[in-house]
């Protein structure tokens, strides 16, 4: 995987980057900042952020939710320099995915990367679920509006007016919603002119 290193030492960031080398992964930068690590995330489109928690200008959690914010999400790793409980909650309540504490070894940061990434897939599932769902809640309204349309319009029953859509949407070879909403748009075509009012009088 690809992975934006952001750390101020130095020191530290030369020896991730060797680490992340070790693993098999490519390290992108080492950068010093949060505002460094902005600007590359969005030229390189990593996979996987390693962002040290305290940098100058923007820390690491900082970062990570203004890259979310446009966008640019990814499974996120953050690294600290104290055990500090406060702070891993206040990094997990941020969408950090894995917290290490320096030193780091080599086992620690690939279970950190991978836990983060699983976390970070299963957080996308869930999320393109809670999607589908409202598109779902979004369709049966639309079919619910046609159907009420097609039964003041043409005087059908509620089934019956369900019934042409569901021919219609065969016939057509369209769902069931686009055919709802082609109704819904057209609706003024279903319903009697003023002028034909007055002539059935």
């Amino acid at each position: 995987m690809r992975v934006l290193v952001a750390e101020d030492d130095p020191v530290i960031a030369l020896g991730l980057v060797d680490r992340l080398e070790t693993l098999g992964h490519e390290p992108l930068g080492p950068v010093s900042d949060g505002e460094q690590a902005v600007a590359l995330a969005r030229e390189a489109l990593p996979d996987v952020y390693l962002f040290d928690i305290e940098m100058p200008n923007l820390d690491g959690l900082g970062a990570a939710a203004r890259l979310a914010d446009e966008g640019l999400r990814r499974p996120v790793v953050v690294i600290t320099g104290v055990n500090d409980p406060g702070l891993v909650e206040r990094s997990i309540a941020s969408g950090v995915s894995a917290c290490l504490t320096k030193p780091i070894d080599n086992r620690e940061l690939e279970a950190a990367i991978g836990l983060a990434a699983a976390r970070h897939a299963e957080l996308e599932q869930l999320e393109a679920e809670v999607d589908r769902a409202q598109q779902a809640l979004e369709d049966r309204k639309l079919v619910e509006r046609a159907k009420g349309l097609l039964m003041s319009a043409l005087q059908l029953s509620e089934q019956d007016a369900f019934r042409r859509l569901q021919i219609t949407a065969r016939e057509r070879n369209l769902r069931l919603a686009e055919v709802a909403g082609r109704i819904v748009e057209q609706q003024s075509l279903l319903e009697p002119k003023p002028n034909s009012l007055a002539r059935s009088r």
